[in-house]
């Protein structure tokens, strides 16, 4: 439903807030500001790790971000920046969500 929505709802921030804790990929239709917005994208990624892929190139940096994705979901570890990548503290989480992850 959030895909329909006008953009001056997608740009809310309020709206966006609760549509990413229902659904996180309704992140993929944010306004752009939102997809940097911390509170939004954690917000996403905890409902739905692999959201983490329409979130701004900076959150797919955030350590916290990150963790937070690959704890809901170890698929996410693919949209991490490539920096985050290889962090050791990350692995722990993985063989957590995902016993077959590397």
């Amino acid at each position: 439903a959030v895909r329909w929505a006008h953009q001056d709802l997608l740009a809310d921030r309020e709206v966006m807030l609760e549509a990413v804790r229902r659904d996180g990929t309704a992140l993929q239709w944010a306004a752009e500001a939102l997809r940097a917005d911390r509170e939004v994208v954690l917000g996403a990624v905890r409902q739905d790790g692999k959201a983490l892929r329409w979130a701004e190139h900076g959150m797919r940096c955030d350590q916290e971000v990150a963790l937070e994705a690959v704890r809901q979901d170890s698929g996410a570890l693919q949209w991490m920046a490539k920096e985050l990548r290889g962090d050791m503290r990350l692995v722990p989480q993985r063989a957590n969500s995902n016993p077959f992850a590397a």
